[in-house]
């Protein structure tokens, strides 16, 4: 025991060594690189500001700016999601280019007025760098992973002051309900190095100050909770959830309209500019450009602003509408310092309706609205702490806690995945991505129109249903059986289609087994596909698996439900052979019945029970 004990530590000790070998420098000059780019973010929107007539100039940059990445940054066009892709499924890595081309592209798009964030800069610097990291010591998969995830600390960290924040978003924004402590000490290790390296530069963050220190108790001291305050706070917690469940649903939809509308992606950002110069003589205000983090003109509306007496209503409806059209077009940035403005003015108004104090809210919707579009509830309560001070924690978390509750399985970040569902409503596969939700069924969006307009044709069908006692109503329905057949194909939630073309393609085409061949029954024109997930059993004489209560059990079988016509079905076997290979399939036939409206039903059928008889039964 003692030989295994010190065997234990000296690994512990090895192991430790490397990665302070492999972090430390890595976050050192991740914190260089975001100390280099908020120093420009500084200057450029100082010039911004002396310049005015440079907002004129922000289609031509919109278009250079998709030129750039059209010839150079193919691969790294994916951003922030190709970095939680690659974390998910090392593959092809993340190209070093990403880091200047990102840099560059947000600087150029804040001077001339883009409204876009900080955060996606330096999520994508942070992963490039460590990625460059990791090929140079030739690391394995395992190892890979934890580096990124350490990368994204380093960067989120430096760039907002947050180490501790910004380590614990690394681990929780891969999956929505689970967090990744395989890296949890390189993440922190890493966030506190890439702040201590940006601050060494001499960059200093904007400090924010929440002067309502609480509600006196009953001895007149003042205490951290109040029954009423916390009410309000609850109420505020599902509107910032629900906003950053519409700012995520718009940037989603408004980008997928415009790559529809222009389906020549450099000329996007162009498109994007004219639209922002519109908006800003539509509402004669430049308030809603850049960052918003603060104005010379002390009466517009900025995140420092919202802490104060100035009453701004609607300030962050039209940031909403700014950002969305700065992103969806295809400006560089990020989306979060800009849901902190929108947040901020949210809490700032609400707190006005509600009769609160306005610094507090203003403070809780900066951070609950990250919290509700990013999935990472835990680690925007960690940055409200950093931010604010620990004396209005129990609001912090409360509003944070329900934002992620009440913004759905939606996400600024399409690549997160579905680890442990929101609620027990609904059949998600395990391990989903965003993306991919989006892809199998309707957005969360669409599930409220969709809920709207039933209970719309249901009050329909109620009131046009005729009333009559005492009178059986005859059947005037017939029901119709046509043969068909149902396929069962059995697998584990592990299997991945591979679309071929080498490694670094397969890396990024692989998707789970049962989602493809969904995707491929839709294409087919079957009836019915569904990939049903059980809990507990074994298969083929296998060990008894159960599901695990926090994670999926990539062992325990699942399968995946197909309906046509059973020609329909072999010939999509066949074709589908490669996918199908050592399966268990089990085929059933069944009949497929149709249930209609009686339409030649005449008088003549329709027989009095006194013309019967009392022979009659």
């Amino acid at each position: 025991m003692f030989r295994t004990l010190v065997d234990n530590r000296i690994r512990h000790g090895v192991s430790a060594a490397k990665w302070i070998a492999l972090v430390a420098p890595m976050a050192a000059v991740v914190g260089s690189m975001c100390a280099a780019f908020l120093w420009s973010l500084d200057k450029v929107t100082d010039l911004r500001f002396e310049h005015p007539a440079l907002l004129f100039g922000l289609p031509v940059a919109g278009v250079a700016i998709g030129l750039l990445y059209h010839w150079y940054g193919r691969s790294a066009e994916g951003g922030n999601n190709l970095i939680v892709e690659q974390i998910h499924e090392p593959g092809g890595g993340v190209p070093l280019r990403m880091a200047p081309l990102i840099l560059f592209a947000t600087v150029v798009t804040h001077l001339f007025g883009g409204s876009v964030g900080r955060e996606g800069t330096a999520v994508q610097l942070g992963g490039s760098i460590a990625s460059a990291f990791a090929k140079t010591f030739r690391l394995g998969r395992h190892d890979v992973r934890v580096l990124l995830m350490a990368g994204i600390a380093a960067g989120f960290g430096a760039v907002f002051g947050t180490p501790v924040a910004g380590a614990v978003f690394a681990l929780e924004v891969l999956s929505i309900g689970r967090i990744e402590y395989e890296a949890l000490v390189p993440a922190i290790f890493a966030a506190i190095v890439g702040d201590w390296s940006c601050h060494a530069w001499g960059i200093h963050h904007v400090a924010y100050h929440i002067a309502f220190p609480g509600y006196a108790d009953a001895a007149g001291t003042p205490f951290h909770i109040d029954g009423w305050l916390l009410a309000k706070v609850a109420v505020a917690g599902a509107a910032f959830g629900l906003a950053g469940l519409l700012f995520s649903e718009a940037s989603h939809s408004v980008g997928a309209f415009f790559k529809k509308v222009c389906p020549i992606a450099y000329l996007r950002p162009g498109i994007g500019g004219l639209l922002v110069i519109a908006l800003v003589y539509a509402t004669g205000t430049r308030e809603y450009l850049g960052l918003g983090v603060w104005s010379p003109n002390p009466n517009d509306a900025s995140i420092l602003a919202f802490f104060g007496p100035h009453h701004f209503d609607w300030a962050w409806a039209w940031k909403i509408v700014f950002t969305v059209v700065s992103l969806a077009t295809g400006f560089k940035g990020g989306e979060v310092t800009p849901l902190f403005f929108i947040g901020a003015g949210l809490g700032h108004a609400i707190a006005g309706v509600l009769g609160a104090p306005i610094d507090l809210f203003a403070a809780l919707g900066f951070v609950a609205i990250f919290a509700g579009a990013s999935n990472t509830p835990l680690a925007c309560t960690i940055m409200g702490i950093e931010l604010f001070g620990a004396t209005h924690t129990v609001y912090i978390a409360v509003a944070c806690f329900l934002a992620y509750l009440c913004s759905g399985h939606s996400g600024i970040y399409l690549s997160q995945r579905i680890a442990v569902p929101k609620t027990a409503s609904g059949q998600i596969p395990p391990e989903t991505s965003l993306r991919q939700a989006r892809e199998f069924g309707p957005s969360t969006m669409d599930h409220v129109l969709i809920s709207l307009r039933d209970r719309r044709d249901a009050a329909k069908r109620r009131s046009s249903i005729p009333l009559v006692q005492g009178v059986d109503m005859p059947n005037n329905h017939h029901v119709t059986q046509t043969e068909i057949g149902m396929v069962r194909i059995y697998m584990k939630p592990k299997d991945r289609f591979k679309a071929g073309g080498g490694r670094f393609k397969a890396a990024f085409s692989g998707r789970p087994l049962y989602q493809e061949l969904v995707q491929q029954a839709k294409r087919a024109g079957l009836v019915n596909a569904v990939a049903h997930h059980t809990h507990y059993g074994f298969s083929n004489h296998q060990e008894i698996q159960a599901r695990e209560p926090e994670s999926i059990n990539v062992e325990l079988t699942m399968c995946v439900e197909l309906v046509a016509p059973r020609a329909q079905l072999e010939a999509f076997c066949r074709d589908h052979g490669d996918l199908l290979k050592d399966k268990v399939i089990v085929y059933k036939h069944l009949e497929h019945w149709t249930v209609g409206a009686n339409l030649n039903l005449v008088e003549e059928q329709v027989v009095d029970p006194d013309e019967l008889g009392g022979e009659a039964e």
